[in-house]
């Protein structure tokens, strides 16, 4: 997820040489120390890669490779979610802002933290539910057209071309940051779902640890926290005054509701809701829920401190691109090879896990919504398990293309992904979820209005307002007009519908 750092080409192609420059030539480093350092990668690598060929024995389905069957613990769910979902932007993009602007980053992190609980809060158990009643759906389109009983297939190949789009883009950034996506494609083709989050449960704890140690490390180096906070006041004063920006002027009202939208994103997020449809029992949500709350609000605070701390630690400014590398300059200057090297494998952890988790969801979306909805309904198993991996193969080929051979467009539809899905397919889900009078027609409405209309608001760049806002409220609208300007659905619907209030 890109958050405020909605780059041009010239300086997305500048952050992935630094980045590349730290995790794979050693910058400065002796060759003894670049050694030490690729060790630890290459270690990191090969546990990856014997976890995907692990659990390459153990599928045998659509449902193992989608959805690890439902099995999944509620350890395992809560930090292969945030690990997906948090990326290399919480290590880079986080820090990066808030070496800049202090305080004032701290709004994005708590739009993202109350968005994270809602979701949980009020969209996994009954997600979790539903998704299992009706015809133990596997992946978002295959439930809204599960949901409504539907033949027409509308609801399930529009949905996935949105997908295909977005994800085939986000996941090209995130190959271009990371240098490397020959593991990623590996262990996500091999092992599919389980592959994935057991992987994106070992790099959701590298993240923490990694997130934590660099602040607490440079804060203990300048005389602790109470000398840290008292330099940061004195040199950068407007750190510690949350409304004020990076350039000295005052937060607007249009500024401060476009950073705290990120959190509404959360409900439309196809990565992140497949981790609530995949957990063993609903009841384990509850348990899982605080695991994810804990590791977001710990992890997001830690991200901050490593902004403010980097400004007043590190001795040479990082301008423009390069403050997004503080995270890495950091851990570079305050730990030896060997560390340094497991901290910063966990930055490739955070972009390795998206991409794997983006990867996954994207094949899904051919294999499971256009494959054998539109060419091969009849396709047994076997051959879906096998359409989806070489669905791993030409999406990550498409990715990894783009990122070769970047233009200002495509990164502009890597930044808002995010707000393309959040308004495209949040406001479908909820209502799915939550109204009983939804109509078919109502969500196919809501999903093109929300979709459309990022794309539209963010080319016009209308009133500096975050293109989420407008396509999230125009779907909602769209989704209630429709579906009352409609039929009632059918009793099959409707009961459906009551059955799983009554579970819930």
């Amino acid at each position: 997820m890109t958050l405020t750092f909605r780059s041009a080409a010239p300086r997305m192609a500048e952050k992935s040489r630094i980045i590349n420059d730290i995790f794979f030539t050693g910058g400065d480093l002796s060759l003894a120390e670049q050694l030490e350092i690729s060790m630890v990668f290459l270690v990191y690598m090969l546990l990856m890669m014997a976890v995907g060929v692990y659990y390459y024995r153990r599928t045998h389905n659509m449902s193992d490779y989608f959805l690890g069957n439902r099995k999944l613990g509620a350890w395992v769910t809560s930090m292969s979610a945030e690990a997906s979902d948090m990326s290399g932007w919480m290590l880079m993009g986080v820090p990066g802002f808030a070496y800049v602007a202090g305080l004032n980053a701290g709004w994005i992190a708590l739009g993202i933290i109350i968005g994270t609980w809602a979701n949980w809060h009020f969209v996994a158990a009954r997600l979790r539910i539903y998704t299992e009643l009706a015809n133990n759906s596997l992946t978002l389109p295959d439930f809204f057209e599960n949901r409504f009983l539907a033949s027409s297939g509308a609801l399930r190949v529009i949905p996935a071309v949105f997908i295909l789009i977005f994800f085939i883009l986000y996941t090209s950034s995130g190959f271009v940051a990371a240098g490397r996506a020959g593991v990623v494609v590996f262990y996500t083709l091999v092992g599919g779902f389980l592959a994935v989050s057991r992987t994106d449960f070992i790099q959701g704890v590298m993240m923490f640890f990694a997130i934590l140690v660099v602040p607490i490390g440079a804060a203990m180096m300048l005389g602790g926290f109470t000398a840290t906070a008292e330099i940061i006041a004195r040199d950068h004063a407007s750190f510690f005054a949350p409304l004020t920006k990076a350039d000295g002027s005052t937060l607007g009202f249009i500024e401060f509701i476009s950073l705290m939208a990120w959190g509404i994103g959360y409900f439309g997020q196809p990565h992140i809701l497949v981790r609530f449809m995949a957990i063993r029992h609903a009841e384990e949500l509850p348990q899982a829920t605080r695991i994810a709350m804990a590791w977001v609000i710990i992890s997001l605070a830690a991200a901050l401190m490593v902004g403010m701390v980097g400004a007043v630690y590190l001795q040479t400014p990082l301008e423009g691109t390069a403050a997004e590398t503080v995270f890495l300059v950091m851990a570079e200057e305050l730990f030896p090879p060997i560390a340094a090297g497991l901290i910063l494998a966990a930055v490739l952890a955070a972009i390795m896990s998206t991409a794997s988790a983006q990867l996954l969801v994207a094949a899904s979306a051919f294999a499971q919504d256009i494959y054998r909805r539109s060419f091969r309904p009849a396709a047994q198993q076997a051959e879906l398990v096998w359409v989806s991996r070489l669905s791993v193969l030409a999406i990550a080929a498409a990715a990894i293309y783009l990122g070769l051979s970047p233009d200002n467009f495509i990164l502009d539809m890597v930044a808002y992904a995010w707000a393309g899905f959040g308004a495209a397919f949040g406001p479908a889900l909820l209502m799915c979820l939550f109204w009983r009078r939804v109509t078919e027609r109502g969500v196919l409405a809501g999903i093109v209005t929300g979709g459309i209309t990022v794309l539209i608001w963010k080319q016009a760049a209308l009133l500096g307002l975050y293109e989420i806002v407008p396509g999230f409220l125009l779907a909602f609208l769209a989704i209630y007009t429709v579906s009352k300007m409609d039929a009632e659905p059918p009793a099959k619907v409707t009961e459906l519908f009551d059955r799983v209030n009554r579970s819930g």
